[in-house]
């Protein structure tokens, strides 16, 4: 298994974006690639502000920023990140989607490139099996923020081989990153607890127990978590979190992954968190402010 250099990240939104931030600051030459010019835009300018900020808060040098900058490349194409050692997928959680640019990126690549899917809902074998290289498929599920977030799930198929395992590890110690290894089912570790807990919040709202600034509140003081359910559910994104519930609920059939009809109604209405600037909160210039009365 030849070492990781190059690093292709297919998908710009908030996710692609910072993945391809967090390879290029950590010295992976890195090509981002969205067939949307447009988002190719917005994610040049978010990975900008990104290292900018990181740069005022003196955890990223300015000389390291500039780096990084001129590590990153955009494009709209696949045919050069198909010939990096390792691309990773960060496409919308839609399985069409994601074999469309699984079935393309197979074609286009060497056959010793090894693919992972930045997933959160589905499985990785499932999205390996239209690929002619399961064994050098692997899942690498980052988290929101990913400049941030210091955990990566490295996840294994059946038939993934170890040494493809063994290299996804050591790539994210170099990003600076905890990995850990996850067999490949639903919802993996993190989310297999944690979107039941969210579900489960929005349960007690809807019952009438307590106001979403109470409960946020709670769980953040009684409970010890670094931010409550809902100021949670805002910045994962409410029709993320749907469709992981969902999808864990058709696999698993336990109704306390599935998204509860409050959930559904704020997806419906286009208040999806802090990305549409209202869900469980109003985001704003005075900050975030508790919803009191959904539709």
């Amino acid at each position: 298994m030849r070492n990781i250099q190059t690093v292709g990240v297919i998908g710009s939104g908030l996710m692609g974006a910072g993945i391809g931030q967090v390879a290029a600051t950590a010295g992976f030459e890195t090509i981002l690639v969205d067939r949307d010019p447009e988002a190719l835009v917005r994610a040049r300018k978010e990975v900008s502000r990104s290292l900018d900020r990181l740069v005022t808060k003196g955890i990223v040098s300015p000389g390291l920023r500039d780096e990084a900058l001129a590590r990153l490349r955009y494009d709209p194409s696949l045919d050069e990140a198909a010939t990096c050692h390792l691309v990773i997928e960060a496409v919308p959680e839609n399985p069409e989607i994601k074999h469309a640019v699984f079935t393309e990126l197979d074609r286009l690549a060497p056959s010793e490139t090894i693919f992972a899917t930045n997933t959160s809902s589905l499985t990785v074998a499932s999205l390996a099996s239209g690929t002619g290289r399961p064994d050098r498929f692997l899942g690498l599920h980052f988290f929101n923020p990913v400049p941030v977030m210091a955990l990566v799930e490295v996840v294994r198929t059946a038939a993934v081989r170890e040494d493809v395992i063994a290299a996804g590890m050591d790539f994210v110690r170099r990003l600076g990153k905890e990995p850990v290894l996850a067999r490949d089912t639903g919802g993996f570790i993190v989310n297999r607890l944690l979107i039941p807990y969210m579900m489960d919040a929005i349960r007690a709202l809807e019952s009438g127990l307590a106001t979403v600034a109470d409960i946020d509140t709670a769980m953040r003081l009684g409970a010890g978590h670094p931010m409550g359910p809902f100021t949670l559910l805002d910045l994962v994104g409410l029709d993320t979190t749907a469709r992981a519930g969902n999808a864990l609920r058709d696999e698993f059939g336990d109704p306390r992954f599935g998204a509860p009809d409050l959930l559904q109604r704020l997806v419906a209405a286009g208040h999806l968190g802090r990305k549409s600037g209202r869900g469980f909160y109003v985001h704003g210039e005075g900050g975030p402010l508790p919803v009191t009365e959904f539709p």
